[in-house]
């Protein structure tokens, strides 16, 4: 796999290489394990809801309208293939307390195989098949993936929103039936295109130099969800040409949200490492 990837994809590559290692696994899964579990405490700091605002220094007619909520949660189904693994419709629930934490459980069969916890200062990945679980600190995850992997950045490709703040020195441009808005990250060009009459994110490419892979994200199926538009698919696909051989190889990762809350209430974000469980390095 390459070393390159964007937030989201990373989360769901470590779900699929931590709790998802064998194609059948959801066949074989065990039954839960004990609820006699080593508590992991969970900083929950929830935001009022408020009207989004482009910033007084951006041009209003410049403006991308993001979401903005205090919690999120969300059912949904994902499928992945990469040269590697190929899953099909797992079942994912997903929670996010605004700038603060978001909780992934996985699926298959009515049975969880897999948890995450993504906060402010790290990831952890628990495997309920094999018994294992990871920890990662963003430095660790942005040299693994080649990109400056944030909290903000996965929360934004999450929801909807840019992945990248607008500046004001950043303006759009008309290109095509999009607005396009054009960002720099170090080695990494971004691309916006925003959809010209509701100034919401539609496609987004990713190219690094020098190696030219790149990632595009498309979001599709907008539907009203309180006050916002919010797409409830996602197409990401990563082209990259592989280290160790010098071919060129595909990632398709689709995210097919069945249902989705915007609320004020706290969904609870349960999340522990039974004492058993081995650490992987």
């Amino acid at each position: 796999m390459s070393k390159y990837l964007v937030g989201l994809i990373c989360i769901v590559i470590l779900l699929s290489s931590e709790g998802c290692r064998r194609r059948r696994m959801f066949r074989n899964a065990p039954p839960p394990p004990s609820t006699d579990t080593v508590t992991v405490k969970i900083p929950v700091r929830p935001d009022s809801v408020s009207t989004p605002s482009a910033p007084p220094s951006i041009d209003p007619k410049a403006s991308v309208d993001q979401v903005d909520f205090a919690f999120l949660t969300a059912k949904s189904k994902v499928s992945f293939k990469s040269k590697e693994q190929d899953i099909n419709n797992a079942n994912v629930n997903l929670r996010i307390a605004k700038d603060s934490l978001i909780w992934l459980s996985v699926s298959g069969v009515g049975v969880e195989v897999a948890r995450a916890l993504i906060t402010k200062d790290s990831v952890v990945v628990t495997d309920r098949v094999h018994r294992e679980y990871s920890v990662y600190d963003y430095p660790t995850l942005s040299r693994r993936f080649n990109f400056n992997l944030t909290f903000d950045l996965i929360q934004s490709l999450l929801v909807g929103n840019l992945p990248l703040p607008q500046k004001p020195a950043q303006r759009v441009k008309n290109e095509n039936d999009y607005l396009l808005l054009r960002q720099r990250e170090g080695k990494v060009l971004v691309e916006n295109y925003i959809g010209e009459e509701n100034r919401k994110l539609k496609k987004l490419l990713v190219v690094e130099q020098p190696t030219r892979n790149t990632l595009t994200l498309d979001y599709e199926d907008f539907n009203a969800l309180n006050n916002f538009l919010f797409p409830y698919t996602s197409l990401v696909t990563v082209n990259y040409k592989s280290e160790n051989d010098g071919m060129p190889y595909q990632t398709v990762l689709r995210i097919r949200h069945t249902k989705v809350e915007l609320t004020e209430k706290n969904p609870g974000f349960p999340f522990s490492i039974p004492p058993k469980y081995q650490r992987r390095p």
